[in-house]
C-alpha cells in the first residue's frame, strides 16, 4: 500500500531564490525591491514578475528622511494652468508640513521607465499625475514599492482601479454652447484640445449635445482640435474667421485658446462681442483680465488638485478611499465677451 503524506506548503521565496530563477545577482533583486533606477527595464520586469508569482512579502517601505514630500508629475508644464494645480496641492501639503517636487513629461501621457525609476528611488509619500498616468506595469511597480498615486483628470479614469479626480467636461461643453444658443447664435465653432485626450472629446460632445437639444446639426468643419495653448486658438481662429461664412461665436477648449481667438479677431478687424462672441474654459485668472473680460467655464482646478492631494495622503497612511473617482462640478461664468449676434445666421 502506498503511504500518503500531506504536502508541506512551499517555503517562502528568498531574494536568493528569486535571483537564481531570473538569472541575475542578489544585488539586482535588492535594487528592484528598493526602487533603484540603475536596473534595465526588461530585467526589472522579469524580477517583478517573479516576485509577484512567488508572492514575495516585501518589508514596509522606508519613509523619506526629513519632513517628506509628494512628487507632482505634469503631462506638460504650462505656467498659467499648472500654477492653479500647484496652488491647490500646496494648500493641502503646507498644512501637513510636506514638500512638493515637480517634473513634467514633455507631452507624453505616461512616464518613461527611467523617470519613474528615479521617482520611486526618491521614496516620496506618493505621486500625483496631472493629465498623465502610469501604465499597468508601472502601477504594479509603484504598488510593489509602496508608493501610492492619484491622477488628476486624464484618460486613465477608464480604469476603476485608478484613483482619479476630474471634472464634468461634457457638462462644461454643454453649458457653454447652451449659453451661445440662448443668445441666438446658430453658427458656432468649437476649438477643443488634442483629439486623443478624453476631456477634449467630452467638451466637444457637450457642444454637439447642446445643438441636438434645439434640433440643429453641427457642421463638421466647425469642430476643430488642437493644443490647449494660445497659438492653437490663434491659428484656428484666423482660419475660421477668415471664411466668408465665418461663425458668429467660438467656444474654445481653454482660456489660453480663447486668448488666441481674441487676437485673431483683432487682427481681422472684428469686434468682440459685437461681431464675435467668445467663450473659454478653465476660468484662469487671465480670463478676468482680457479685453473684453472672458466668459468661460469654471473648472475648479484648485479644488481638483486639493481633493486629489488629500486622497494621496490618505493612501500614504494605508487608508482606503471611499471612492476611486471624483468628478467636480463645472459652472458657466458670464462676462463681457458674449452677446447676441448682430447678424444671426
Amino acid at each position: 500500500m502506498t503511504e500518503s503524506r500531506a504536502l508541506s506548503p512551499p517555503a517562502s521565496a528568498t531574494i536568493a531564490i528569486i535571483a537564481e530563477e531570473v538569472g541575475v545577482s542578489v544585488a539586482t533583486v535588492s535594487k528592484v525591491l528598493n526602487g533603484r533606477s540603475d536596473v534595465a527595464a526588461e530585467t526589472r520586469a522579469r524580477v517583478e514578475e517573479s516576485l509577484e508569482r512567488h508572492r514575495y512579502r516585501r518589508r514596509s517601505r522606508r519613509q523619506s528622511a526629513g519632513p517628506g514630500q509628494i512628487d507632482l508629475v505634469f503631462h506638460e508644464f504650462d505656467p498659467e494652468w499648472a500654477m492653479e494645480i500647484m496652488r491647490g496641492v500646496e494648500t493641502v501639503t503646507s498644512a501637513a508640513g510636506l514638500g512638493i517636487a515637480v517634473s513634467q513629461l514633455n507631452g507624453a501621457h505616461s512616464p518613461a521607465p527611467r523617470l519613474l525609476n528615479a521617482l520611486v528611488a526618491r521614496r516620496p509619500l506618493g505621486l500625483l499625475f496631472v493629465l498623465c498616468h502610469p501604465t499597468e506595469p508601472q502601477q504594479r511597480l509603484l504598488a510593489g514599492n509602496g508608493v501610492p498615486f492619484v491622477v488628476v483628470d486624464t484618460d486613465s479614469a477608464t480604469s476603476a482601479s485608478v484613483p482619479t479626480v476630474g471634472s464634468n467636461n461634457w457638462n462644461g461643453g454643454l453649458l457653454a454652447t447652451r449659453h451661445l444658443l440662448e443668445l441666438g447664435h446658430r453658427r458656432i465653432a468649437v476649438i477643443s484640445g488634442p483629439q486623443d485626450v478624453l476631456c477634449s472629446q467630452a467638451r466637444a460632445a457637450g457642444f454637439r449635445s447642446a445643438h441636438d437639444e434645439v434640433g440643429l446639426s453641427v457642421e463638421p468643419d466647425l469642430v476643430r482640435y488642437g493644443s490647449f495653448y494660445v497659438d492653437s486658438g490663434h491659428a484656428h481662429g484666423l482660419e475660421l474667421l477668415g471664411r466668408p461664412d465665418r461663425p458668429t461665436a467660438i467656444f474654445a477648449g481653454s482660456d489660453l485658446q480663447a486668448v488666441g481667438v481674441l487676437r485673431a479677431a483683432r487682427q481681422l478687424g472684428l469686434r468682440v462681442p459685437e461681431d464675435l462672441s467668445v467663450i473659454g474654459y478653465d476660468n484662469l485668472p487671465v480670463a478676468g483680465w482680457t479685453d473684453p473680460p472672458l466668459t468661460t467655464v469654471n473648472q475648479p482646478l484648485r479644488d481638483m488638485a486639493g481633493t486629489a492631494t488629500g486622497m494621496l495622503l490618505e493612501l500614504s497612511r494605508d487608508g482606503e478611499l471611499a471612492t476611486s473617482r471624483i468628478d467636480l462640478v463645472t459652472e458657466l461664468v458670464v462676462r463681457e465677451s458674449t452677446t447676441s449676434p448682430a447678424d444671426p445666421r
